[in-house]
């Protein structure tokens, strides 16, 4: 017999199977501030400042883009 998995077996494995935040193109607020070290409300304050620069609304949140988000940090003298 082959072993068979139900549908909600399937579901669970697929939402255990996480993308490294390190490998994501784009990151909620939480997971940037986390990522970058920076608070919370600080980056969500630079995503709505800098929508089109490195952050885009999707819906109701912003998503930060990671790498240029890396490329902002390294051309500013501060945050």
């Amino acid at each position: 017999m082959q072993n068979k998995k139900s549908e909600a077996e399937k579901i669970v494995i697929a939402n255990n199977d996480h993308v490294p935040i390190c490998e994501k193109y784009t990151l909620t607020v939480k997971e940037a501030a986390a990522y970058f070290n920076i608070g919370i409300k600080k980056m969500r304050r630079m995503a709505e400042e800098n929508t089109g620069r490195f952050s885009v609304f999707c819906g109701n949140k912003y998503l930060i883009i990671r790498p240029k988000f890396e490329k902002f940090i390294d051309d500013s003298s501060e945050i």
